[in-house]
Parts: C-alpha cells; structure tokens; sequence
C-alpha cells in the first residue's frame, strides 16, 4: 500500500477562510488519492463548511484549534501567545512528524515566524527563503527570495541559489537549472553591495549552473530558471508581476469584447488566447514553499483562489516524494 502525503492545512487562513479553504481541500482529494489532509481550525466553523460537499472522509481529519492568528497582528507576539491557533496547531504537526507539510493563506509574517520557530530550518541553512513561480515565454521561473528575507546576506543567497537548483530539477524536471542574480545591468561591476559581494561567490559555486545577472526586463522571457535576490526585490518583482498580469488579462477581454468587429475576432482566437492567457494566471501554480526547513510550508496569498489553495496542496506531493528536504541537506554538507 502507498504511504499517503499528510499534509495539515490552516483552515482559519485567507480573507474568506474557512470557505475557500474547505472546498480547496474537497477538490485536492477528489484530484488525488495520494494525499490526507487534516483541516486545522475552529471545528464547529469547519464542519459546517465541509456538510456541504461529498468528500473521501478517510482521508480527511478536522483538528479543533481555537483560535486564529489574524493578518494584522504582530507576528511573533501571535506565535508566543496563541498557542491553540490554527497556525501553530498545524506547524506542531509538521514539527513532530504527524505532516510531511502544510499550508496556509493565512498571515504571512506568523507563518515566516512559525517556520523558522516551530519547523525550524534543516541544519546548516542560514534562512528559509520563499521560493514561488512565475510564468514566463518558455514555462516557468523561480523567484528566490520574494518576502522572507529583506536584509539577507551575500552567504544566504548562496544557498539561495543551491536549494533553488535542486527544487527546479527534482519538481519541475529542469536539468542544469540556469541560475541568475536580479541585477540592474548584465556586467559584473554593477549592482549594489549585496550583488557585488555575491556574484564572485556564485560564479565560484561548483554544483549550479551560474550564468551571470538578469534584468528585471529579462525575467518574463524565462532566460534563467532560478532568480536569485533578496526578499525585497523578489517582493517588488512578484507583485509587480502579478499587477501588470492580472491588468493585462482584463484589458485584452475588455478589448475583444469592445465593438462587433472584436467580438467576432474573439470567438475565432478564443480557445487559443484563453489556453495562452491561463499559462500567465499565477493561482495555477500554487504557493510558495518555505525551503530549508525541517518539513515543507507552503504559504499562499490572503486572497487565494480555491484553485491555488489546491494546487498549493497539491504540489506538497512531489515535495515529499522527491524528498527536497534531504536533497537541501545533502547539497548544502556537501559545500560546507
């Protein structure tokens, strides 16, 4: 028999938690039978969400926390003191073994702070970075870091890069990941002082495939398939990313559907534009893990789609079945 992925979810999490959540869950099930989840969060609240779907009930526990880390709270105060929420109920589970995983919609800033205190990071590894993917022309890219780590060190991103190799070969199947620090210009010189201390050292790295900087212009045309940068500017590139998407996308059905002549073009090119316009929806890619630590978190954005809810669920299959953790450990041994 075919041990199953336990995966807790944080059923509190997201602006329309438990609803969302729920259903991602219901539809993750029915999409695999490789994985159980157990819905963490307040019981009454989740149960009665669930009472509206048919579900595969032995693969799915409701575990009771009573309390929910709210978005604007302060991160690490929340951690300390609500210990019966939903965040740290379901990290503790990942923590002792119960999970292989989690995920959350929930407050960035308290799942950041529960991962590195209560998963803890994998030993040897300086920061747990996130690591999400973007669409680009040829597929998809990395973007590592974009939020953990806004004052990371030249060393960070070092193995920024290496746990960014491996999880691009061992899930997506990329093989010699190309990787490539966010820069301002092509030539080595430019940059500010985390860039310049960084790239000898990358150049230098035996085990990935270093190619040089890459300009945020460069970034959706997919030349790399490892981004490496702090979290500010991965932050600035994601959410940039996804504004001029999401507003390319209304604009271009706007526009098909603004006279009679559009309206008619739109009905030819319809089942391709919408086949390409689907590659650049980023709920289709699921959330961002939290690599470098002793199990895998998964975080999603507030207002996840039930979509990426599932796919961030799922997406925890390969994870442990690839054992990207080990993997992490090893490459990171082996240059130490």
């Amino acid at each position: 028999m075919v041990e199953l992925v336990k995966i807790a979810v944080d059923a509190m999490g997201g602006d329309e938690a438990p609803g969302v959540v729920v259903q991602a869950v219901v539809e993750a099930l029915k999409a695999s039978d490789k994985i159980k989840v157990f819905l963490v969060g307040q019981e009454n609240a989740v149960r009665s969400e669930l009472s509206k779907y048919e579900y595969p009930q032995e693969r799915l526990e409701v575990v009771n926390a009573t309390e929910a880390i709210e978005m604007a709270e302060p991160p690490a105060t929340a951690i300390r003191k609500k210990k019966d929420s939903s965040i740290v109920v379901a990290m503790k589970m990942v923590k002792s073994g119960q999970c292989d995983a989690y995920v959350s919609a929930g407050s960035t800033g308290a799942n950041l702070v529960g991962g590195q205190a209560l998963v803890g990071r994998l030993p040897g590894v300086r920061r747990s970075p996130l690591a999400p993917l973007i669409p680009t022309a040829k597929g998809v890219s990395l973007l590592i870091d974009c939020g953990a780590n806004v004052d990371a060190k030249a060393g960070d991103l070092v193995q920024f890069a290496k746990m960014g190799s491996i999880y691009m070969e061992n899930i997506m199947g990329v093989k010699n990941p190309k990787v490539g620090i966010v820069n301002i210009g092509a030539e080595e010189e430019k940059g500010n002082a985390l860039v310049k201390e960084t790239f000898p050292l990358l150049r230098e790295c035996q085990d990935i495939n270093f190619v040089g900087s890459v300009e945020a212009r460069d970034i959706p045309a997919g030349d790399v398939d490892v981004m490496v940068c702090e979290a500010f500017v991965g932050n600035v590139i994601l959410k940039m990313y996804e504004g001029v998407g999401s507003t390319l996308i209304k604009e271009v059905k706007a526009g098909m559907v603004s006279n009679t002549r559009s309206k008619i073009g739109a009905l030819l090119v319809k089942p391709a534009l919408k086949e390409t316009l689907k590659k650049f929806e980023l709920d289709q890619y699921g959330g961002a893990p939290m690599l470098g630590l002793n199990g895998l978190v998964v975080k999603t954005h507030g207002s996840a789609s039930v979509t990426e809810v599932k796919n961030s669920i799922l997406q925890c299959i390969d994870f442990t079945e690839q054992h990207i953790s080990e993997k992490i450990q090893a490459a990171l041994n082996a240059g130490a």
